[in-house]
């Protein structure tokens, strides 16, 4: 048998609710592997590899490991935004000469398309300089926006189904306030996240299947100009006397000063204005054909973190991915992304498989047309059907302990440096 290889694991991107059950899926099938050496979780992504800070997972206790399930977010290793672009020759050599220095044979990156493209130009050019190293990618976003439209690649990533139930609880309990209140504010205007793909949006109606809520939902895909928007809205106050309205970050209400991450994703949360408050001061200076105002709610990264909400369904199904990413990395099955597919049939169940880095790099999903009403402001059966068993059917139990959460500490382990320090290359002036 060949010698025992290290395996490094770095997160990328925005975090999710279940974004470490995959990390402990894949440290913990790791185990069984007597290929794989030690685990080593990259500090911040890719910008752990490139400034060599490496946490040794594999000595962690095992209960701390195993509390990664309950725990959200990326705290444990933590994530970045910072993408290898093509001409960043320096930084692609120093992740060779940093997995050389520390006989690392596998890579897991755990991120969307841009952590997808970065393992296979990792791995490529690996081979390429002679190295046996082994590529994968782990599969991760709320946005749903990995793989194709036909969901032959992927049919849904983990921290979807999670991020969809958020807004399936918010959206009644947000119900109950405006049916309490609408007297006074007829209106309440809440705005998810999603960026220019409805996937988190169109979850609302997770929350009324039978649609018996006065709800409208308004996805980037489906534009409208505010006059038309109000227009529909005095007309669901007209039937119902008020209406509650869920609307995507990324629905053109013209500028509102929006910025940019190093990958060029538009991060609206840091913005100068909303979506939601460029709503609610069109509504409330046109006027509402009902007494009172319309009021606006923006929740915030809550709706990647919130661990009482999580999908039990998908926290399962995460794990499962990690377990995957570690059985092919074994394998040595370089230049394939972990994936979730749906059995056909009436029950829902999926499968763990595999498909080419390069095709999820190079593919595009979008929110399927078919899926939009013919009012352009709210979602079909057919989405209900596909959304509604990934958030399960059930509230995940949290482990406590004097009333708070318990959640995973890892220690910090820190693997021995053995090369030189190195600034990162979009890090240093004038590049």
């Amino acid at each position: 048998m060949k010698t025992p290889r290290n395996l490094v694991v770095a997160q990328s991107g925005g975090p999710s609710p279940v974004i470490n059950s995959t990390l402990r899926g894949l440290v913990e099938a790791a185990r069984g592997f007597p290929q794989i050496g030690e685990v080593y979780g990259a500090r911040h992504g890719i910008e752990g590899v490139l400034k060599e800070q490496f946490i040794n997972l594999s000595a962690q206790p095992e209960e701390e490991i195993a509390l990664l399930r309950y725990t959200p977010a990326a705290g444990s290793i933590g994530t970045c935004r910072y993408k290898l672009k093509s001409h960043q020759n320096d930084d692609f050599d120093r992740c060779i000469d940093v997995f050389r220095a520390h006989n690392v044979g596998y890579f897991v990156y755990i991120g969307g398309n841009d952590s997808m493209d970065t393992a296979n130009k990792i791995a490529t050019l690996a081979r390429e300089r002679g190295m046996d190293l082994v590529g994968i990618g782990g599969p991760k976003t709320i946005d749903n926006d990995v793989g194709d439209s036909e969901f032959k690649l992927i049919d849904h990533t983990p921290g979807y189904g999670s991020t969809a139930k958020y807004w399936m609880h918010a959206v009644q309990n947000a119900n109950e306030e405006n049916a309490g209140s609408c007297p006074a504010d007829p209106v309440l205007v809440l705005q998810a996240m999603g960026r220019k793909i409805g996937y988190i949006p169109a979850a609302a109606r997770l929350a009324d299947p039978a649609r018996e809520m006065p709800l409208q939902i308004y996805l980037a895909e489906s534009p409208c100009s505010l006059e038309a928007l109000a227009d529909q809205v005095n007309d669901q106050l007209g039937r119902d006397g008020r209406c509650l309205v869920v609307i995507s970050e990324g629905f053109n209400v013209g500028s509102i000063g929006e910025r940019k991450d190093s990958f060029g994703h538009t991060q609206f949360s840091s913005s100068e204005s909303t979506v939601c408050q460029v709503v609610v001061n069109y509504l409330n200076k046109v006027g509402l054909k009902a007494k009172g105002s319309a009021r606006g709610n923006v929740p915030g990264t809550d709706q990647r973190h919130s661990m009482a909400y999580a999908s039990t369904v998908d926290l399962d199904e995460a794990y499962h991915a990690g377990e995957m990413c570690a059985t092919l990395a074994a394998r040595g099955e370089s230049g394939y992304m972990a994936t979730i597919l749906r059995n056909p049939g009436s029950i829902y169940s999926v499968r763990f498989d595999k498909v080419s880095l390069s095709d999820v790099a190079n593919s595009e999903r979008t929110f399927p047309k078919t899926w939009i009403s013919a009012s352009g402001y709210d979602v079909t059966d057919d989405f209900v059907r596909y959304a509604q068993p990934l958030v399960g059917n059930e509230m995940v139990s949290l482990p406590m302990i004097g009333g708070r959460q318990r959640l995973a500490r890892l220690q910090p382990l820190m693997v021995t440096r053995k090369l030189p320090d190195y600034v990162p290359q979009a890090d240093r002036g004038g590049i």
